[in-house]
């Protein structure tokens, strides 16, 4: 899918300097949603298209973050239809109609057991883990996770991820000489796959930090008897 979908950049590109950003958002929205779409192929050439003064501010820092922000706002928006479809729809029609739109049973109850296991942070650690990255909003939003703290947490993962891809496009735009966009996104990967392991630990370590503070004031709280 991966490949299906890049070769088509070079003719998206031209697009770039008046509808990039709108692209960037609808995309992004797409990824975040249950729809399988990799943000790969969004968030890395918008950092190359950056770094080249190629979008619409014709500025590689100002557009480099304006980029981070609308890809922000795209994941967003997927992840609060995911949290209010599932809300709204409730387990089992997801385990009955779910394939007709992408979402596998196994895939619903992996998102769930993860999510019923280690809680609300997950929404926030899993934003960094492909695959199941689109489908932790699913639980969350059967469990009514308050909404305050599904914005918070899905917004942190959903950020430095984007801004991850988005840097990575960035530096190879500013390194790299004539490349197609297809070679682009196989180097992008390349160097996220390198460091993968890094960004998930370093997500697992304020997810579990959040969860021991979170504990020990709540025990503070606590009323004495």
């Amino acid at each position: 899918m991966l490949d299906a979908l890049a070769s088509h950049l070079d003719a998206i590109a031209a697009f770039a300097p008046v509808w990039g950003y709108a692209l960037i958002f609808a995309f992004m929205a797409i990824e975040s949603s249950f729809i399988p779409f990799p943000s790969e192929i969004v968030m890395i050439p918008a950092g190359f298209l950056a770094a080249r003064g190629e979008l619409s501010l014709h500025a590689p820092v100002p557009d480099l973050a304006l980029a981070v922000g609308i890809g922000l706002a795209g994941s967003l928006a997927g992840a609060y239809f995911n949290y209010y479809l599932s809300a709204k729809l409730g387990e089992p029609f997801l385990r009955r109609y779910g394939k007709w739109f992408f979402l596998k049973p196994e895939a619903l109850d992996r998102a769930c057991e993860v999510f019923n296991r280690y809680g609300g942070a997950t929404t926030f650690v899993c934003r960094l883990v492909p695959v199941i990255r689109q489908l932790i909003s699913i639980p969350a939003g059967l469990a009514r996770m308050p909404l305050g703290k599904f914005t918070l947490f899905t917004g942190l993962g959903a950020g430095i991820w984007t801004a991850i891809l988005a840097a990575i496009g960035y530096a190879l735009g500013r390194s790299a000489g004539d490349i197609t966009y297809l070679e682009l996104v196989h180097k992008g990967k390349a160097m996220l796959d390198a460091h993968l392991v890094w960004i998930i630990v370093g997500a697992l370590v304020l997810g579990v930090s959040y969860v021991a503070v979170s504990k020990l004031v709540m025990r503070r709280r606590a009323p004495t008897v």
